[in-house]
């Protein structure tokens, strides 16, 4: 290719991404963060200079982010060994304490501090902070039927869109880290799946993107599946096609969609600006689930 044709070729991208930058200005758009796309550090430079390209052309990024993977490795360096029922995270006070250390007072800070540092204005964010998710005790079934205290894991109860909006419409770029806050003051350790649905339906949000480390939804033949209906992805999970950790994913992206938000999205945050490709072209990567 001459470098006249490289030139040509660079145009037509901006050009291409033209469309969807008018359809989505001043959109809100739920990003879960989790993942390679939050481990490796070149990814993680992308991933910063995605959501600030996207919000200096007028789109409203929000971020949702996880930390499993750090907070077990801390609790294994304090001698403390993570322990889990069908793949929920057995968290007394100790185990919370770990929690909210891990997830807002190092990850949240580093991704406020890494998308500040490349020119945006990022502000980090628990649940707790403005009671901006109210959450309660998620007891866990077991395969008997029974319910299993598994201790200070929450399920949303309700999400405050107000904080948010706040942040939003002064051009900050809000980061939540998924810990809620009991009616008694007690914090709680929520799935960050399940948050990012809920932070979605309760702004109505554009689209909400999950950032995984597969491709997206595989359907029953094993191969990629571009498009999932509600009911579609309802018999994938019945048929256990869907399964795992991609359970909640898709639980959180059905969740974001009955509460209002338009389009969820479950795509391979590996690849390289992945958001980019999935919010600013035509063909777009991944899994996309509709009603």
């Amino acid at each position: 290719m001459s470098a006249m044709d490289a030139s040509n070729r660079r145009a037509e991208i901006l050009i291409e991404a033209l469309p969807y930058i008018r359809a989505f200005q001043g959109k809100t758009l739920v990003i879960k963060y989790g993942g390679a796309a939050m481990e490796q550090s070149s990814l993680k430079e992308q991933f910063a200079k995605d959501v600030l390209l996207l919000r200096l052309v007028g789109i409203r990024p929000v971020i949702v982010h996880g930390g499993g993977p750090q907070i077990g490795a801390l609790m294994k360096r304090l001698g403390k060994e993570p322990e889990f029922v069908a793949g929920m995270r057995v968290t007394d006070e100790e185990t919370v304490e770990i929690v909210e250390m891990v997830l807002v007072g190092k990850i949240n800070k580093e991704i406020v501090g890494l998308i500040n540092h490349h020119g945006g204005r990022a502000v980090g964010l628990s649940g707790k902070d403005g009671n901006l998710i109210r959450a309660r005790k998620r007891l866990h079934r077991g395969a008997g039927g029974e319910l299993i205290d598994i201790g200070l894991v929450g399920e949303v109860e309700k999400v405050d869109p107000e904080p948010i909006r706040l942040l939003e419409e002064n051009g900050f770029i809000p980061v939540i880290a998924p810990v809620g806050v009991g009616s008694a003051g007690e914090t709680y350790n929520i799935n960050a799946d399940l948050v990012a649905g809920d932070v979605a339906a309760a702004l109505a949000a554009e689209k909400l993107i999950h950032l995984t480390d597969v491709q997206g939804i595989a359907g029953q033949d094993g191969k990629l599946v571009s498009t999932l209906t509600k009911r579609e992805a309802e018999r994938l999970i019945t048929s256990g096609v869907i399964e795992g950790g991609m359970l909640p994913k898709v639980e959180s992206a059905l969740r974001a969609l009955a509460g209002g938000a338009q389009k969820a999205h479950i795509i391979d945050g590996r690849v390289a600006h992945a958001i980019l490709l999935e919010v600013l072209t035509k063909e777009g990567i991944g899994t996309e689930i509709i009603l």
